[in-house]
């Protein structure tokens, strides 16, 4: 509500676009200021003269499978959008022309733009909140009103959206690949819109310390930056835990904000699994998704997935490319949200377990832990795997609920995994006590892991400066025997000489 960024930094091309009179989409994650932005463009456009320059939405008629019924709600919510921002210029569309059902969005942007005493710029929103045939039929009247610009269409147009125009047709239930046959193929560029950069995450901080005279430390701006990577929407939220609960602006006094209170925040943050973020662990679930989520939690290869699927969750924001070569998960947070979601089940399905493994003043206890860590597998392991979503890392995600209960009221845990490492890296915190967990998975056809997993373990150690660490390598080859049975622990020594723990589950 109060502090803003300028949107179309963001976007330094869209300008030149519009003068060409050119047709373009724009796709970016949600919650990262695409409409922000245009929204922006449009009321400057208009102010200076230039344009009549408007953005409007077709969510409405994507509860509709009858075009004429879903062409109606669109337009009628295009007047209601256009009364607000054009009132005050006398620009507002003419009548929308009687025209048969498949006809009247061109129709009715059509004379729009002949009624309109500027050139029209038309931003379309939530495009791909259409499916069937309502968005081939919308998409098709923009292609066949293109060559009318600018007098008799739109002089520029743009599609606003989650994924790029050409992944548009798969949305509809057509071909798969879009090639030249899109009903779309006019769009001179396709543009995506960035996240912030640290110096405008510090920048949108300093408007609070402005305003209010709180300050965030640079550690702070660092942190938050860290965990969000710039995800607009994340910086916000972030900064709302902030200065809401963790540390009040209210307060008599309010301190400066500091790297640990971003810390506390962002684990406030993923707890309360605000609708941003329950609306990604949502998606979780689609196979498109779980091809690739999966594999990259269990550190393994993607495999042949089709272009469309990678691009479409690299346009989802979950993954995004790391310029070194591969998929990574889009930003720390969202690293820590997945594995969270995905053991949600399971945690709620764990019995009740004492905490043996906290000493008499609170401190963990490691031996302990163990003991109690095995009991548990071999008494639960089996049922709890079948509560598990995701069935290649299901006991990834078995011991991550059991770890979570571990860290539950005073502890953290961190996660690390990414296409390609071979296994999955956790860090149980509680106090100043910390223990290292590596997993790997032994499957048919595969030697021993222990081998390759003891000397992984000893970089993962160096990295984190702990002289020892568990080891836990879950066997899924088949006709194995029970797991109350083959799970034990032993004392096991790394090539770099660290005596470590050697868990068999």
């Amino acid at each position: 509500m109060h502090y803003a960024l300028p949107a179309l930094d963001r976007l330094p091309t869209v300008r030149g676009l519009i003068e060409r009179r050119a047709c373009f989409d724009l796709h970016a994650p949600r919650q990262v200021g695409k409409t922000t932005a245009l929204l922006t463009l449009a009321q400057e456009l208009t102010a200076a003269g230039t344009h009549t320059a408007v953005l409007v939405s077709v969510e409405e008629g994507a509860p509709f499978t009858d075009i004429g019924a879903a062409e109606l709600a669109i337009l009628q919510s295009w007047r209601r959008s256009a009364a607000w921002q054009l009132r005050a210029t006398n620009l507002e569309p003419p009548p929308w022309p009687v025209s048969a059902p498949g006809a009247r969005v061109g129709d009715a942007l059509a004379a729009w733009a002949r009624a309109s005493p500027r050139p029209l710029v038309v931003f379309i929103d939530e495009i791909d909140a259409l499916r069937g045939d309502v968005l081939i039929s919308v998409l098709r009247q923009v292609r066949a009103g293109y060559a009318g610009r600018p007098h008799d269409f739109p002089a520029s147009l743009a599609l606003i959206g989650l994924r790029d125009v050409r992944d548009y047709k798969v949305a509809a239930g057509g071909s798969e690949r879009l090639g030249t046959a899109s009903p779309f193929n006019i769009k001179v560029e396709s543009l995506t819109l960035r996240n912030f950069t640290r110096d405008e995450v510090d920048a949108l901080y300093h408007q609070h310390e402005v305003a209010t005279g709180q300050r965030f430390l640079p550690e702070a701006v660092d942190r938050a930056f860290y965990w969000t990577q710039g995800q607009p929407w994340l910086v916000n939220a972030l900064a709302r835990q902030l200065i809401e609960v963790v540390v009040p602006t209210d307060a008599t006094g309010a301190r400066a904000i500091t790297a640990a209170d971003v810390d506390l925040a962002k684990e406030i943050l993923i707890e309360r699994q605000d609708t941003h973020l329950d609306s990604l662990a949502e998606r979780l679930r689609e196979p498109r998704i779980r091809q690739i989520i999966e594999p990259m939690l269990a550190g393994g290869t993607l495999g042949d997935i089709p272009d469309n699927d990678r691009r479409f969750i690299v346009d989802l924001g979950l993954v995004r490319r790391d310029p070194a070569g591969g998929f990574e998960i889009a930003n720390p947070i969202y690293r820590e949200v997945i594995p969270r979601s995905l053991a949600g089940g399971t945690r709620d399905s764990l019995p009740h377990i004492a905490p043996a493994w906290l000493t008499a003043d609170g401190r963990l206890d490691a031996a302990r832990l163990l003991d109690a860590f095995l009991a548990f597998w071999r008494q639960h392991g089996e049922p709890l795997l079948a509560t598990a979503p995701y069935h290649e890392i299901a006991p990834h995600l078995v011991l991550m609920a059991f770890l979570h209960r571990v860290a539950n009221g005073g502890g953290t845990l961190d996660r690390e995994y990414a296409i390609g490492r071979g296994r999955m890296d956790l860090l149980l915190r509680r106090g100043p006590d910390a223990l290292a967990v590596e997993l790997k998975v032994w499957r048919d056809g595969q030697p021993d892991p222990a081998t390759d997993g003891l000397a992984q373990l000893d970089r993962y150690l160096d990295g984190l400066g702990l002289p020892t660490g568990w080891l836990v390598v879950f066997d899924r080859r088949s006709a194995q025997p029970p797991i109350a049975v083959r799970t034990s622990a032993a004392v096991a020594m790394t090539p770099a000489g660290r005596s470590v723990t050697l868990v068999r589950a």
